[in-house]
């Protein structure tokens, strides 16, 4: 999501004359997009604050500018240290306040309606890999996450604009569209606000056919949206991120439960039925999904507001297994939440060993100020985080080893992002990190970033692959 917004920003910089530097210290304008999700990048932006003054010692029309997610008690902080601090969501004001001069800016989350900011082009970093956000806002409200908060409430884009934003990057030579969301289960294509109101249209039949195209826009969810990327023509993958594995919305009925809709956009949570299908069937979908657990314990997970046992979990795990053997799993998880105890933890360990992850992202626990985490005692010591996260790091180290170890012998398709001394380094399907010879039989072959290639698996590390070209 922050490179997907810093693609953005460079497409709205370059349209008012601002072109790349080639290093740090010729820049006019340096432009730092926040994460605030973890204390320790909050921790780097005030690392690069004291490299600014020392940058503008020697630059005095150095200007700096700080965006991104940034949480209210941050602002009050880095307004002090930057020239421009303005939202990402009032992207399309960005000109005006640059060229004004007008030292800041930061609105309420909902000014996202005026500001248009999903309707912004991106200035894709890597040609032949396009970063599509398809909503942006969070309506979960986990108890240590402040995206909610910094984000704004979940925002759907129309799925007409996602699908021709789609075909223009895999008519201009994209193979990966990466389609991105804080929480994908939750899209629902936004109703067309260029539509007139049924109830101002006088003439019955055109009343019918507005009617009926809201009702066709309102009907596609995400796995519908999955499909119709998957229908245009051309050689590419698609991946997407991030899940919730909160359980499908048709099994909650039965338990008497009303399924989640949000409020501002209409969206409702899908079936995890119909997307394991989906991604079953669709030949274009990769075999790789992220799915956050965040911990392995039902009580810890309650206090997090997470809406999902790991029972219920688990259950999501094996009818994707079932349907797609072949797929590669991550997932992030918390350690040292607060109240988190020797035994509720072993059971985020039991977890790891049972499931056997392919990658995760391991966070020790950071309050967030403003959360409803932040107000419980952080009460699990540094030094008792930092053992946690090597016990489930070294579980992960052996699983992702006794994964990757089966792709020992095995021809697969590697799309190529990089070549550096004498070798090129790619992806599979299931995100694994290939890391490819250049030769075949002693002849240097040229290889572009963005082609398929064939490889060779011939040894496998916890962390990637090696291989020869085919």
């Amino acid at each position: 999501m922050n490179k997907s917004d810093s693609e953005r920003i460079a497409a709205v910089l370059e349209g008012i004359r601002y072109e790349k530097a080639s290093n740090i210290d010729e820049a006019n304008l340096i432009l730092v997009n926040m994460c605030s999700v973890r204390q320790s990048a909050v921790d780097r932006v005030f690392g690069l604050v004291r490299k600014f003054k020392e940058l503008k010692k020697e630059n005095k029309n150095l200007k700096t500018l700080l965006t991104g997610c940034v949480s209210s008690s941050d602002l009050k902080k880095f307004r002090n240290f930057f020239d421009f601090v303005l939202s990402i969501k009032a992207l399309s004001l960005w000109p005006e306040f640059l060229n004004e001069g007008k030292h800041f800016y930061y609105p309420n989350p909902r000014s996202l309606f005026e500001a248009e900011y999903l309707k912004k082009k991106s200035k894709y970093s890597k040609n032949f890999s396009a970063l599509i956000s398809i909503s942006t806002g969070c309506d979960n409200f986990c108890s240590f996450c402040i995206v909610p908060y910094v984000r704004g409430p979940l925002i759907c884009r129309p799925h007409e604009d996602v699908l021709k934003e789609a075909k223009f990057a895999i008519e201009t030579g994209s193979k990966e569209i990466w389609l991105l969301g804080q929480n994908v289960n939750s899209y629902r294509s936004q109703i067309d606000a260029n539509l007139p109101r049924i109830s101002r249209i006088k003439n019955k039949e055109i009343s019918d056919i507005c009617g009926q195209i809201r009702e066709n826009s309102r009907d596609v969810n995400f796995p519908k949206l999955l499909r119709q990327v998957n229908d245009i023509e051309g050689n590419f993958w698609i991946r997407f991120t991030s899940s919730h594995p909160k359980p499908s919305t048709r099994a909650k009925l039965g338990a008497g439960l009303v399924p989640h809709r949000n409020k501002v956009s209409g969206a409702r949570d899908f079936s995890w039925d119909e997307l394991i299908d989906t991604m079953a069937e669709c030949k274009k979908v990769t075999e790789y999904l992220n799915l956050p657990v965040q911990s392995g314990d039902d009580e810890i997970l309650k206090k997090m507001n997470r809406p999902y046992t790991i029972e219920e979990y688990k259950k999501i795990v094996k009818k994707i297994r079932e349907k797609m053997p072949e797929i590669a799993l991550s997932t992030d998880v918390i350690v040292g939440f607060p109240s988190e105890t020797k035994k509720q933890f072993q059971n985020t360990v039991a977890l790891f060993k049972e499931i056997k992850y392919d990658m995760a992202y391991i966070a020790k626990y950071s309050p967030r100020p403003g959360t409803t985490a932040s107000k419980l005692k952080d009460d699990i010591k540094p030094e008792e985080k930092e053992r946690r996260w090597r016990i489930l790091t070294r579980i992960l180290k052996e699983t992702a080893l006794e994964k990757n170890k089966k792709y020992i012998g095995k021809e697969i398709e590697v799309l190529v992002d990089k070549g550096k001394n004498n070798f090129y380094f790619g992806k599979t399907r299931t995100y694994k990190t290939v890391k490819v010879q250049s030769a075949i039989n002693n002849q240097q072959l040229t290889i572009k970033p963005g082609q398929f290639v064939k490889a060779k698996i011939i040894d496998a590390l916890p962390w990637g692959l090696k291989g020869i070209l085919r």
